[in-house]
Order: C-alpha cells, then structure tokens, then sequence
C-alpha cells in the first residue's frame, strides 16, 4: 500500500517542504545524530574549512535529506541536489562538480545506486578536491588534473551494505538514522499539526503515532489523509474516533502493517511452515518484486520482530504466529 511506503511519492515535494525543520533546533528526534553533526558543522565553521564529507544511512523516510539541507544552512552553504540514478555518465558528474564553488554542499540521494565508472571520478574529487580527465583517444591520450573549490560532498543510503568499500573509506562523517520511537513520533505529529493549522486529540494523536512505522513520511502522510476523514464526517477536528475509523479504512492494523505484510507474514506462515523462505520464492508467493520486499516491507516487519532474516531465507517469529492465532485482535 503506498500510503505506508517510506519512499517519496509523486507530488508530496510541496507538501513534505512546507513541514521540514529548518535547523538542528527544530530536527526532531535522532539526539546523538544531530548532536555530533551540529558539533561537526560549528568546528568547520569556526576554523573556516568545509565539513568533511557525511554519509548518512538508514531506511527510507527518515530525514536523511533533512539533514542535509539543515547542514549546508548551519554552514551558510549553497546546497546542490541529484541522485544517483540521475549521474549516468562520468560526464555528468564532472560537469557538477566543476560548477561547485567553495564550501558549497553536494547532495547525493540514493549514492549507491552510482555506476561504477561514475563513482572512480569522485574519488580523487573526494580526497584531493581534483578531477581527472582523459583527453583524446588511443594511444595519444593523456591526464588532465583540474582542481576544484574545496566542498562537501553528503550522501544518503537505504543500503549502506551496497556501497564498495573505496567509496565508504572516503567519508570522514558517517552516521546512522534509525526508525524513531512512539514519542518523538507524537512530537513529530503535533508539530506538523500546528504548522498545517489542525486540532488533533492526544488519543488520535497516539493511535497516528502507533501505526506510522516510526516514520516521519509516513506519520505526516497518515495525518493528511485523516485529515480529509475529519474535514467530510466530522467538524475538522482530528479525535480518537475519527482517527481509528480512517486508519481501519486504510487497511492499517495496530501495528502499523498494511495487507501487502499481513500477506507476507501469512503465506510465510501457512504456505512454507514458518519459513525459511528465499526471497525470489517469497516474491513469486506474494506478486511483488524483491526490492520492494527488501527496501518497504522487511525494515519494518524485522524492526518490529515479526520477521527474521537468517542464511537460508525468511522466517517468520513466534509473535508473528501470535499475530494470526485464532485470539488475535488483529481485524
């Protein structure tokens, strides 16, 4: 169900932009996170250097682009944004970072998705500020070096585990952003509450929180939708009752799964005996690709104990046998 996917959907950019935090001050959660980067920024700044480069890592919706934009504002830097699908060519990596200025900050989302002959390009860009370039062909060609302005370079990855290990080395900062608890989720809701301008009850703020995956996205994404609930059955105002109703219609258990999880759970369960099962087989069980098993579903139903990963596969947990015991209140 997209509506619990922690990945970006098409058309929330103007939405997600007007809730952002601004600063460290406003940044919600991740307290040791924020705590070290603010240090890290507020050192380079105060000797005049570029912060050295960031990776952030961790599962998707989490605010790793936050952060980014956060730090190159600490930093009073001019922030640069693409992706990792987005850099095709060795070519396209040169042209961005030979339009950088000093301090400028580069944003790359998704950096382990880089082709490798892209990525060869940023290494000495990362460590010596300096680019190589091939000119000509055969066996006329030769090495140019050009040096680029001093910047930083932050990366963000679901999938730190792909990232080669050159690339890794390269990053002076690498921090950790982890699902958040219950509450800071209610103090994520109610923040973004009072920036939309909605009045929400503790209870339906709670029931918000419980089901939204530890995931900023997904918690703000919910409470958009809730809000509609509210504005059509109800006098705009956002109570427990309202609340559960529209997360039951959405399909959204207690525990935050959609159906597409309680499928997964339950085929794993009934279909191969509590696993294992290898993903391949588990995605042809399910209809779904592997990838999303791997980026959406599984980070939260791990997370959460209902599934573990083991060599051979997939198993599913003794509380996800209590999940569909015939005394479950699962609906």
């Amino acid at each position: 169900m997209e509506i619990l996917s922690p990945r970006r959907l098409e058309g929330e950019d103007v939405f997600e932009r007007s809730l952002r935090p601004r600063s460290f001050s406003e940044f919600i959660g991740q307290k040791n996170v924020v705590s070290n980067l603010r240090v890290y920024v507020f050192a380079a700044a105060k000797r005049g250097e570029p912060l050295d480069h960031v990776l952030l890592h961790g599962p998707a919706g989490l605010g790793k682009t936050t952060l980014a934009m956060i730090i190159a504002r600490e930093m009073g830097a001019r922030l640069r944004v693409t992706s990792g699908p987005a850099i095709e060519r060795p070519g396209d990596l040169a042209s961005i970072l030979s339009t950088l200025e000093k301090g400028d900050v580069l944003f790359i989302d998704e950096i382990h998705r880089l082709h490798p002959s892209v990525e060869e390009v940023l290494y000495p860009a990362m460590e010596d500020f300096s680019l190589d370039i091939v000119v000509g062909k055969g066996a006329g060609a030769r090495d140019i070096r050009i040096k680029l302005s001093p910047f930083t370079l932050i990366g963000a990855t679901t999938r730190f585990a792909r990232l080669t290990s050159p690339l890794r080395s390269r990053f002076g900062i690498i921090e950790r952003i982890d699902f958040y608890p219950e509450d800071e989720m209610k103090e994520i809701i109610e923040r973004s509450c009072r920036i939309l301008g909605i009045e929400i009850e503790n209870d339906a703020r709670d029931e918000i929180a419980a089901r939204s995956r530890g995931t900023p996205r997904i918690a703000n994404r919910l409470l958009r939708r809730i809000r509609d609930f509210a504005e059509v059955e109800g006098d705009g105002r956002i109570t427990g009752e309202i609340a559960r109703n529209a997360l039951e219609r959405l399909r959204i258990d207690q525990y935050g799964l959609d159906e597409t999880e309680r499928r997964i759970l339950r085929i794993i369960i009934e279909d191969f005996g509590g696993g294992p099962v290898g993903l391949k087989t588990l995605a042809a069980a399910i209809k779904e690709e592997g990838e999303t098993i791997e980026e959406v579903h599984e980070p939260y139903l791990i997370q959460k104990g209902f599934l573990a990963r083991t060599p051979r596969g997939r198993v599913a947990t003794e509380k996800a046998f209590k999940l569909f015991s015939p005394d479950s209140t699962l609906f």
